[in-house]
């Protein structure tokens, strides 16, 4: 069986395991990692959403052998560490604007917010109502107006 390598949450892993294996597989039944929830495979409801070398993206669409030995993979966990805190700015403000129910696709809604943040102060602006429009992830119980106070929160905490 073949072995990939690549960074998670800081530290170098290696899984044995068919290339075809999608990544959200890896990493929530081989390395133990349940941040990113499974919700629909098919890259549509981003309740997996990590980053990719600082990019937000889905596990449950990308195979294991598609990643790159060099390839940071940051999940829900691993956030703090990017800002050698606690919690994460945007995840304080999650909870300081009350925003999860359920709490399902929390995980995956702050890390789409941290990359979106981070992407647009890169472009030397604050974040806006259409960036936040842009956001495509699914919250079942609806909590998006809580979700995009705690982003602009979050956003000026960053």
């Amino acid at each position: 069986m073949p072995t990939y390598t690549f960074k998670l949450n800081g530290e170098k892993v290696s899984v044995d395991c068919e290339g075809s294996v999608r990544l959200l597989w890896v990493l929530r039944d081989i390395l133990g990692v349940t941040g990113p929830k499974y919700g629909c495979g098919l890259r549509v409801c981003r309740a997996c959403t990590c980053h990719i070398n600082g990019q937000a993206f889905n596990p449950c669409s990308v195979q294991v052998k598609s990643i790159k030995p060099t390839d940071e993979i940051t999940t829900i966990e691993g956030l703090p560490a990017t800002v050698d805190e606690t919690l994460h700015p945007m995840q304080q403000a999650w909870l300081d604007y009350d925003v999860a129910q359920c709490g399902y696709c929390q995980p995956g809604q702050i890390m789409t917010a941290v990359a979106l943040v981070k992407q647009v102060q890169s472009e030397g602006r604050e974040i806006t109502e259409a960036d936040l429009d842009s956001i495509r992830n699914i919250c079942r119980c609806g909590t998006y107006f809580r979700i995009r106070e705690a982003i602009k929160a979050g956003a000026k905490a960053m």
